[in-house]
């Protein structure tokens, strides 16, 4: 039953007085989750079964639901309570490709790597002939082309930017770097002209490609080819969606990302007349039997009879793209988020609050399964009507920036649990954990909760490289996952959990936000 958020102008600065007082850490607690997250670490285990061993997880995938079925009995094996694959609401249809390949026999045979784009049709068998290149600036450019499209291969834009980095492909965070965490950002002030600009630009874009789409799609082109528009090099490319989970949208055609450096290969034969042809074949499957997003669910039940109805969170989102094994997007962080559990319950702590572990799926295309569980348990952003699980909340713990190691965390603008999170952290800075910035962080499912007025809060993560190579491409695999990083990730991560879960009153939350007043179609 949903009720009307009422909340007295006097419980901010009641809940600011919470965060002032002394803040009590359990030095022993510590001591325990450190032995066993570096001493007895099952993490990399839980990365490999989750990245080499079940592979890529698009949401409404038979990967992913293998994948989340593996997750629910290996944390049921591990001690928690009342694992389970729960519904968050409809996602649509999934999709899994069986083979894909592509390669040049003219004027020198030459394989090419490839992936083709989510929810794109597979081609009918093998397509070879020679490719026809398409570089449109605006959507009159696509209607005054006046080729005939019909059976061929197209090249879906100009020669793509490659160049060699001289800036260093991995990072650490530094003094400098977390010093510039820490303070206040300043004022957008002119910025929001900047973003006004891009987004136009986005939409141009964006109104280009549709108009391309439906006339290969009117022409009956036979697969599109193309490249990472950016950060693509040495065989490193960006792959994501390019057609609809919606059951009822129109077709897609067969579309296949490649390498940027292969690409550019074929332009140039192009633009120099010489022959090319190029073989094409992908198989790919549609799956519509069950149209339902599930996240993994489970619990480490409390002990304080007052309390244990109260809940604390941790997580990260499950599902990834297809490209690479989801290996650090987000495979790492589950990892983390299971061990993390492990280390609790091996460690024979008793948190008195109910601490519940989940792991969503649907964050790639929206955080649609951490949205789906606020709304169903907690509340709907836009009327801001809450449930009783509402007033339980304690707070959400989230990682998703990669495998990097932890360096502090996001308050979300709560200045009221800066002063907590300091204390928690000063017996991890041997550890490197000395950072609580007051900024936000957005892209990821801690959103969710604070879109509610509820407490969640994403890491400060070492970005290593996972912006530059990892992040949605053919190279998120094992190897990017480093293993100490990752296990001290799992000690933060259980401490934090682990302190929300025994203090005397749930963190302080920030002033709620008002009902968005429209709904979730809008």
């Amino acid at each position: 039953m949903r009720r009307p958020l009422l909340l007295p102008a006097v419980a901010s600065t009641a809940l600011a007085s919470v965060a002032i007082a002394h803040e009590p850490v359990d030095l022993d607690a510590i001591t325990r989750i450190r032995d066993q997250g570096f001493n007895h670490s099952e993490v990399m285990d839980y990365v490999w079964h989750i990245s080499d061993r079940l592979g890529p997880r698009l949401t409404g995938s038979p990967q992913l639901k293998k994948a989340q079925e593996w997750a629910r009995d290996t944390l049921t094996e591990i001690g928690l309570k009342n694992a389970r694959l729960e519904p968050w609401g409809e996602f649509g249809r999934g999709w899994s490709f069986e083979k894909v390949m592509v390669e040049m026999t003219e004027p020198v045979y030459m394989p090419i790597i490839a992936i083709p784009e989510a929810w794109t049709p597979g081609t009918d068998g093998v397509v070879e002939g020679a490719p026809v290149l398409l570089d449109f600036d605006s959507v009159e450019d696509v209607e005054a082309y006046d080729g005939d499209l019909a059976g061929k291969i197209v090249l879906m834009g100009d020669e793509a930017d490659v160049e060699t980095p001289f800036d260093p492909i991995a990072e650490r965070h530094d003094a400098e770097s977390l010093e510039e965490l820490f303070t206040a950002p300043e004022p957008r002030g002119a910025a929001g002209g900047d973003f006004a600009q891009r987004f136009r630009d986005f939409q141009r874009r964006r109104a280009v490609q549709r108009a391309v789409t439906k006339r290969l799609r009117e022409e009956g082109a036979a697969a599109i080819l193309k490249t990472s528009t950016s950060r693509g090099s040495y065989g490193v490319f960006f792959v994501g969606s390019g057609g609809s989970r919606d059951v009822d949208a129109d077709p897609a055609l067969p579309s296949i990302v490649i390498a940027p450096e292969h690409y550019n290969r074929i332009v140039r034969l192009l633009e120099h007349d010489e022959k090319v042809t190029v073989r094409v074949e992908v198989r790919a499957t549609f799956h519509d039997e069950d149209l339902t997003g599930r996240n993994v669910i489970a619990e480490i039940p409390g002990t304080d009879p007052e309390l244990k109805d109260e809940v604390v969170m941790l997580g990260g989102h499950y599902d990834s793209w297809h490209a690479g094994t989801g290996a650090t997007d987000n495979g790492a962080s589950c990892a983390v988020a299971m061990e993390a559990a492990r280390i609790l319950i091996d460690a024979g702590l008793k948190p008195r609050r109910t601490i519940r572990v989940a792991l969503w799926s649907g964050e790639e295309q929206g955080l649609l399964g951490s949205r789906g569980y606020v709304k169903n348990h907690f509340a709907d952003p836009n009327d801001m009507e809450t449930t009783e699980e509402w007033d339980d909340f304690a707070a959400y713990f989230n990682m998703d920036n990669g495998g990097g190691r932890f360096r502090g965390i996001y308050c979300q603008s709560n200045a009221a649990v800066r002063p907590i999170f300091e204390a928690w952290m000063a017996p991890l800075a041997d550890l490197g954990m000395t950072t609580a910035t007051i900024r936000n962080t957005g892209g990821t499912d801690h959103l969710a909760f604070d879109a509610v007025g509820l407490p969640g809060f994403q890491f400060i993560q070492d970005r290593l490289d996972y912006f530059t190579r990892t992040h949605h491409t053919n190279m998120d695999v094992y190897e990017r996952v480093i293993p100490a990083d990752v296990m001290q990730a799992a000690v933060v991560m259980a401490t934090f959990v682990y302190h929300a879960a025994n203090r005397d009153e749930k963190l302080p939350r920030k002033p709620a936000p008002e009902a968005r007043g429209r709904d979730d179609d809008d």
